[in-house]
């Protein structure tokens, strides 16, 4: 019998990276195209546009076939916090209600007017990456101060905020608790969490619901 494929390398972590493995999160997403649809491999590329976004998996009834051609590359988060800590942002076309709201938060968060996508899009790329490397960010307050969806980092390892409390993260979801010794850095992009504070509620894994 023919081997069956391994997961295509196209699950994304907190912190940007993106991986093979079996599970596949409950959205996508895509930084443009950066796969080769003929072997469905990556490139050495790991984006092609600063308009990072996070996507519905099915949308008006409709589901793409993935990595199979010369279109944007499909990624996949196991959660928004997820895609948001990677650096990603609500899509304009799928998720317009979320992305609005988004775009509402952002501009409430910073005491600015409604941005337009690009400039969000310029401003989360200049936090997202320092000379094509995840920069991380110093903590700007207290982990239990942080707002709901922020994911911050602790001996290499993503946590996710909640209602005050850590959430160790896993592409199987999440499960309570924080580390022995403190947290190290900000995953999330500060005006990400900027949006979060002034009232974005990002949709979460079920397993941080309970």
């Amino acid at each position: 019998m023919p081997t069956r494929p391994g997961p295509l390398q196209n699950r994304v972590t907190p912190f940007g990276e993106v991986v093979a493995v079996p599970e596949r999160g409950t959205f996508t997403g895509n930084r443009g195209i950066i796969h080769d649809p003929a072997t469905r491999t990556l490139l050495t590329r790991r984006w092609a546009t600063k308009a990072w976004i996070t996507c519905l998996c099915e949308f008006r009834g409709m589901r793409r076939e993935v990595m199979a051609r010369r279109s944007w590359t499909e990624l996949f988060f196991l959660d928004e916090a997820t895609a948001l800590a990677a650096g990603h942002r609500p899509c304009f076309f799928c998720r317009r209600a979320d992305a609005r709201a988004f775009q509402a938060a952002w501009a409430a968060g910073k005491g600015t007017g409604l941005p337009r996508a690009p400039e969000m899009d310029a401003v989360l790329h200049g936090e997202r990456l320092k000379w094509r490397t995840r920069r991380l960010h110093p903590l700007p307050r207290p982990v239990p101060e942080l707002p709901d969806g922020t994911m911050v980092a602790a001996g290499g390892d993503a946590y996710l905020v909640r209602r005050g409390r850590p959430w160790r993260w896993s592409f199987a979801g999440y499960r309570p608790g924080g580390p022995e010794g403190g947290f190290d850095a900000l995953v999330t992009p500060p005006s990400t969490v900027a949006a979060l504070a002034a009232g974005y509620r990002p949709v979460l894994h079920p397993s941080v619901m309970g």
